[in-house]
């Protein structure tokens, strides 16, 4: 499945496996007595409404180039990613602040219930996750609510190993202990997906080494100089550069159209550039840098 194939039916599908688990965890967690199972269905209901933001975004993203947004509007779901991650950190931190709080305070539950509970929970979690599986590999947006997910299915494991511990020993500590080693991993994963976000908000440049771009397009032979270079992302699978080149001043204009071919053709199979904007110059800029 790749980014195109995730359609808003998976999403769909994700949205009610979310919400009914939502529902089973916070009767589940009233009967039982249990905290954790509350504090899961809450998480689980936060989650679904990151999914719903992520569904919007997916179809804002898809709609096609106009006057008002010529780049079109595929950075809505990299804000959409971005924020999803942000509430992703959060929750986590509430869980650690709150597992800590248990350790000191812990709680009886029904061990058995609790158990129930979170089996469900984990089998509703894992479709979830393979619904997105695929599509998180190339998309930000998608690859930020499967991280939702992951953290709803680790949530489970760590529930359903804390009620074995707590019907075999009355160990009711596990719980918060395997809520922290959890929220560890997370806290890394998340931050991948809010560093990588914040870059392309701010344009940065991608992970392109800009000197064998400029090798690359000087193996051209009637270019003789680069500058004025920018490379940024519009999201995670378009890359975009403009620059200045100095061509030989023998080029016609049919020439030049031929020169434009060749640089994205080599950019785009060298670096994976989907968008190159070339300015062709004389003997103006010979001097300048590549980065000016």
């Amino acid at each position: 499945m790749d980014h195109d194939k995730v359609t808003g039916k998976r999403f769909f599908y994700v949205t009610v496996l979310n919400v009914l688990i939502t529902i089973t965890e916070f009767i589940g967690g009233v009967l039982s007595g249990s905290l954790g199972l509350i504090s899961d269905a809450f998480h689980n209901l936060e989650d679904s409404l990151s999914i719903v933001i992520a569904y919007v975004a997916n179809v804002v993203g898809k709609r096609k180039n106009n006057s008002k947004k010529t780049f079109g509007y595929k950075r809505a779901e990299i804000l959409a990613a971005f924020v999803n991650s942000i509430v992703l950190v959060v929750i986590t931190l509430m869980m650690v602040f709150e597992s800590f709080r248990r350790l000191s305070q812990p709680q009886h539950i029904n061990g058995k219930l609790m158990m129930i509970v979170a089996i469900i929970g984990l089998v509703a979690n894992l479709v979830s996750m393979l619904l997105l599986f695929s599509g998180s590999k190339h998309n930000l947006n998608i690859k930020a609510t499967f991280l939702h997910m992951l953290t709803d299915t680790l949530s489970s494991i760590g529930v359903l190993i804390a009620s074995a511990f707590v019907i075999l020993f009355n160990w009711n500590w596990v719980d918060p202990l395997i809520t922290i080693i959890i929220a560890i991993w997370l806290l890394k994963e998340a931050y991948s997906v809010v560093s990588e976000t914040i870059n392309i908000l701010m344009e940065a440049s991608p992970k392109i080494d800009l000197d064998a771009v400029q090798e690359a397009i000087l193996t051209i032979p009637e270019i003789i100089k680069v500058h004025h270079v920018h490379v940024w992302m519009i999201d995670e699978n378009h890359i975009m550069l403009d620059a200045h080149i100095n061509v030989k001043i023998s080029c016609n204009i049919a020439q030049l159209d031929e020169l434009y071919d060749k640089v994205d053709k080599l950019l785009n199979d060298k670096f994976n550039i989907t968008h190159v904007t070339l300015q062709a110059e004389g003997s103006r800029g010979l001097d300048d840098s590549l980065i000016d």
